[in-house]
């Protein structure tokens, strides 16, 4: 499996998940590469690529219908980012020993990702709740 880290790197590939998020928020139960692309402007062989660095990385699950695919975001290996990024999150930018451990810059940058991962975990596991047979 591929790092995580590599994986989410990529903007083309937050642009994705984020994407997946939203939909997943407005009670989709999949979106298709086509809407992909045209949401975010990309070639349809890029969005391609990126989708199966992400389903690879087990971070979109893929149903197919027919011809037609329909991707859904997997939140579960962020879980991975969320462990690496607590420790770098207190509330004076400090690590437990009280002793910086990031520059100022890297530390908010680190708080922002980290909020921004448990925000988007968090609004995915409440749409998924709402769908119907959950």
């Amino acid at each position: 499996m591929p790092d995580i880290f590599d994986v989410i790197a990529d903007g083309t590939r937050r642009d994705i998940l984020r994407l997946l998020l939203d939909r997943v928020a407005d009670g989709e139960r999949g979106t298709s590469v086509s809407h992909i692309v045209t949401e975010l402007g990309v070639s349809q062989p890029t969005v391609s690529k990126h989708l199966k660095v992400l389903r690879e990385a087990h971070l979109v699950s893929v149903r197919e219908d027919g011809q037609h695919r329909y991707y859904s975001l997997s939140p579960e290996p962020l879980d991975e980012v969320d462990d690496w990024l607590v420790p770098f999150l207190g509330d004076d930018e400090t690590g437990w020993d009280g002793v910086s451990t990031l520059p100022d810059s890297a530390a908010h940058a680190a708080e922002v990702v980290g909020r921004a991962a448990a925000s988007a975990k968090h609004a995915l596991e409440s749409a998924l709740k709402k769908l119907p047979g959950r």
